[in-house]
């Protein structure tokens, strides 16, 4: 059982729908993304902040496994969880269809930190995280 740390909903909008009336795979990205992203801010930093300090979190690993097909006006769960390995942030990521709880998909997100345009350890992205990982 992943133990999550973050958690939003958001509804399925229909122009992210394909041919057949599920969410495009691209979408799933989207969401991962989303979901980051407002972690980020709920953690006390935004991604303008970061940039304003000099500091670009870079994917370098996406890894997904899609599971249950997502609908139109689905409700969504997104959840995550994060931990840290060397320079990297690994950040778990589960969506879930909100009205049945059905798992639509599972990802490993791996990201790296940029600091002033070089790569780094990305110990000043981890002060902000700190309560979210084990040391």
């Amino acid at each position: 059982m992943t133990d999550y740390i973050f958690e939003m909903t958001f509804k399925v909008r229909d122009y992210e729908l394909d041919a057949e009336g599920i969410v495009n795979n691209a979408n799933y990205l989207h969401y991962l993304e989303m979901t980051r992203h407002e972690f980020c801010t709920n953690a006390g930093i935004s991604f303008m902040q970061m940039r304003r300090e000099g500091i670009d979190p870079v994917l370098s690993r996406v890894e997904i496994d899609y599971m249950t097909p997502l609908r139109g006006d689905d409700e969504v769960v997104s959840r995550l969880s994060l931990e840290r390995k060397g320079a990297r942030f690994i950040f778990i990521q589960d969506l879930y269809r909100a009205d049945d709880m059905a798992q639509a998909a599972h990802a490993v997100v791996s990201c790296v930190s940029l600091e002033n345009g070089r790569l780094s350890r990305g110990d000043k992205l981890a002060s902000y995280f700190s309560e979210f990982l084990d040391n």
